[in-house]
C-alpha cells in the first residue's frame, strides 16, 4: 500500500494535500467536510493586521501617515464589517476549529509593519494552532523604499514573531525579491520554519464604464505552478526549512509535480472553490493511484528526485533554460 504520508512544520501528516488560506476556511463545517474528504491540514484565513488596527481605531490615523493625507484613499480599505472575524473572534475560532476536527490547524497573519497586532501570534499559539503561516503582503511603490528595507522588513517581523511564539513557522513569500535565495537563507537564520511559494498579488483592474480603479479576483490556474516548481527545485536541500507550494496546485498531477520538485505539502484553493470540497478525494485516490502506476511507495521517495540538486539537466532551472525555450518556437 501507498503511504502519502509527509512531514512539514515538524507534524507528520497522511498526505501532502493542504488547504491554504481561503473563505473556505471561515465556516468549521467547511473545515469538517475538508477533513472527511481526506485533506491533511488546514491553513485558516488570514486574520488581517488592519483588522488589529481597526479595533483599536488607529486606522485612520496609520494610513493617513502612510499615504500622504489623500482623503479619497482610504475609501480603497475595508470597513470594519466587511471583516468576517473581529481579531479576538479569530482566536476564538481557532479553539472551536482545533475541537471539531483532529487535523493540524494553521493559523495565519497578514501584515507588514513591526506594531501591537503580533502580539496576536501568542493568542493564536495559546487558542492551540498547531502552527502560524505569517503572510507578509507588501508592494513598495516609493522610490525612498529600498529592496534592502524591504528585505529587512520580512526579517524583522519574522524575527519579532520568533521571540513571542514557540509554534513552527511558515514563511509565505512573494516571487519579486532580488534574490529569492539570499532572502530564502536570511529568513531560516531567523527562525522560519518552513517557507510557502508564492503569494499571489492580485492585480487592480481598470472598470472602462466607470472610469475607475477596480479590485479583480482570478483564481489561479494550472500553468502558475512553474514558477512555483523552479524555486522550490532551486532552493530543495539548500535551505534548512520546509517548503511548500501554493497557487496553481488543480490537479493530482499538480501535487506530484510539486513533490517531485522538493515541496513537502502543496496547498490548493482554488481548485476547491471550483470543484468542490468533495474534489479533495478525486486528487487523493488519482494522486495514490499514479505513485502505484509508477511502482513508487512513498511521497518521501519521490521528494525532490527532480530537483536542480538531483537532476543530471541542472541547467533546465537557469538561464539556459530560456534559451531552450526560446529556440523551440517555430513560425509555421
Amino acid at each position: 500500500m501507498v503511504d502519502l504520508s509527509t512531514k512539514y512544520l515538524g507534524i507528520r501528516l497522511k498526505n501532502p494535500l493542504v488547504a491554504s488560506a481561503s473563505p473556505l476556511c471561515e465556516d468549521i463545517e467547511n473545515i469538517k467536510q475538508m477533513e472527511k474528504s481526506g485533506i491533511s491540514a488546514v491553513v485558516l484565513h488570514s486574520l488581517f493586521e488592519e483588522q488589529v488596527i481597526l479595533q483599536e481605531k488607529e486606522l485612520n490615523y496609520a494610513l493617513t501617515q502612510q499615504t500622504e493625507s489623500y482623503a479619497e484613499s482610504l475609501s480603497y480599505f475595508p470597513d470594519v464589517n466587511d471583516y468576517r472575524f473581529a481579531p479576538d473572534e479569530y482566536v476564538n475560532y481557532i479553539e472551536k476549529a482545533k475541537k471539531a476536527v483532529d487535523i493540524p490547524i494553521i493559523g495565519s497573519l497578514n501584515g507588514i509593519s513591526n506594531s501591537g497586532w503580533l502580539k496576536y501570534g501568542k493568542k493564536i499559539e495559546e487558542a492551540g494552532a498547531d502552527a502560524l503561516e505569517l503572510n507578509i503582503y507588501y508592494l513598495p511603490t516609493i522610490k525612498s523604499v529600498s529592496c534592502q528595507q524591504v528585505e529587512k522588513m520580512y526579517l524583522e517581523l519574522l524575527k519579532t514573531l520568533r521571540q513571542n511564539i514557540k509554534i513552527p513557522i511558515a514563511v509565505k513569500l512573494s516571487p519579486y525579491f532580488n534574490s529569492i535565495p539570499d532572502t530564502a537563507y536570511k529568513l531560516v537564520d531567523e527562525g522560519a520554519d518552513a517557507l510557502v511559494l508564492f503569494n499571489r498579488f492580485y492585480q487592480p483592474d481598470i472598470d472602462l464604464m466607470r472610469m475607475s480603479i477596480s479590485p479583480n479576483l482570478e483564481l489561479s490556474e494550472s500553468s502558475e505552478l512553474r514558477l512555483r516548481l523552479r524555486w522550490v527545485g532551486l532552493l530543495y536541500k539548500k535551505v534548512k526549512a520546509d517548503l511548500a507550494i501554493t497557487g496553481g496546485v488543480h490537479t493530482a498531477e499538480d501535487i506530484i509535480k510539486s513533490i517531485l520538485a522538493g515541496a513537502n505539502v502543496a496547498m490548493m484553493t482554488s481548485a476547491l472553490l471550483l470543484r468542490g470540497i468533495s474534489f479533495i478525494e478525486e486528487l487523493i485516490k488519482a494522486t495514490e493511484d499514479w505513485m502505484n502506476r509508477n511502482h513508487y511507495e512513498s511521497i518521501d521517495s519521490i521528494r525532490g528526485i527532480l530537483s536542480q540538486q538531483n537532476t543530471r539537466e541542472t541547467d533546465a532551472y537557469e538561464r539556459a533554460n530560456y534559451l531552450k525555450v526560446l529556440k523551440s518556437y517555430r513560425m509555421e
